[in-house]
C-alpha cells in the first residue's frame, strides 16, 4: 500500500510541477488540474478502503462530483476564451480589461 501511495503522491506533485512551469494554454492547466483531482482521488478511495470506515466512504464521491463542476467549468471557460479572444493562450489574456 506504501508504493500505492507514493505513486499517487508523485502523479501530483507532477501534475502540480505541470502547472507551475507550463502555463502557455489554458487546456494543458486545465489538464493539470484534473490530473491532481484524479490522484486525489485515487488517494481518497485507498484511504477509505485501508481504514474501512463508513464515514470515509462518501468523501471519494463527493470529491468526483466537486472535480466534474470544475472541469464543466473550466471547458466552459476554455471555450468563451476561444471565441472571445480567437485562442487559449494564457498570455493575451489580460485581466484589466473587461
Amino acid at each position: 500500500m506504501a508504493v500505492t501511495m507514493h505513486t499517487l503522491m508523485a502523479t501530483f506533485m507532477l501534475s502540480l510541477t505541470g502547472l507551475a512551469f507550463h502555463r502557455t494554454h489554458l487546456l494543458s492547466a486545465l489538464l493539470c488540474l484534473e490530473g491532481m483531482m484524479l490522484a486525489l482521488f485515487l488517494a481518497f478511495s485507498f484511504w477509505a478502503l485501508q481504514f474501512t470506515s463508513a464515514t470515509l466512504s462518501p468523501a471519494p464521491m463527493l470529491l468526483l462530483a466537486f472535480s466534474a463542476c470544475e472541469a464543466s467549468a473550466g471547458l466552459a471557460l476554455l471555450v468563451a476564451t476561444a471565441r472571445t479572444h480567437g485562442s487559449d493562450h494564457l498570455q493575451t489574456l489580460n485581466l484589466l480589461q473587461c
